[in-house]
């Protein structure tokens, strides 16, 4: 009987560890990075003004989203995620394969997402910069980095919780842009 009091909670103790390391692994697969979907799906963007970054001449706003297939990408140069997914984003912008918009949130100076930017590169067709959360809670954000594809009419058509990475991109992300491209 005192073996069982020590099996038992040993067995719990693996079971969880198996159920998340299972989680882990789909998450690192690009499997289950849109986990919680977005109440906006399939709905306008919601109506944002953003002030420009420090250092830069212009933001952008909801009606900057119209016309075209866009990703509206939130990051932080606090964001560890973001730090790891700017490369790719660059690569998207070198390929001139989408515009992106940089949403840029909660810094702790105003300073420093202009100094990440001037460091890594700039992947954004435009930035806003949201120190007060505004845009993030309109869009129903989560947290860093978050990314929304919005089609031509300014509807929220995906939302990517997480870094996109060349697997989402290649699996998920590009096809949904490429269909939402045919007229």
């Amino acid at each position: 009987m005192n073996r069982l009091l020590y099996v038992i909670p040993l067995l719990v103790l693996v079971v969880v560890g198996g159920f998340s390391i299972a989680q882990l692994k789909q998450v690192s697969d690009g499997k289950a990075v849109n986990i919680l979907p977005s109440v906006l799906l399939n709905r306008e963007v919601p109506p944002f003004e953003l002030e420009p970054i420090q250092g830069f001449s212009q933001g952008f706003g909801s009606k900057d989203l119209m016309g075209q297939v866009t990703i509206v990408n939130l990051f932080g140069s606090w964001c560890v995620a973001c730090q790891a997914e700017h490369p790719f984003l660059m690569t998207v912008k070198e390929k001139n394969l989408v515009p992106i918009y940089g949403l840029d949130w909660r810094e702790k100076t105003p300073d420093a997402g202009p100094k990440w930017l001037a460091k890594y590169g700039n992947p954004y067709t435009l930035i806003g910069d949201d120190p007060n959360s505004k845009a993030a809670i309109a869009f129903g954000v989560t947290g860093a980095p978050e990314s929304f594809i919005v089609d031509q009419k300014g509807i929220i058509r995906y939302k990517q919780i997480g870094p996109i990475t060349p697997a989402v991109w290649r699996d998920t992300l590009w096809p949904l842009i490429q269909e939402l491209r045919k007229p």
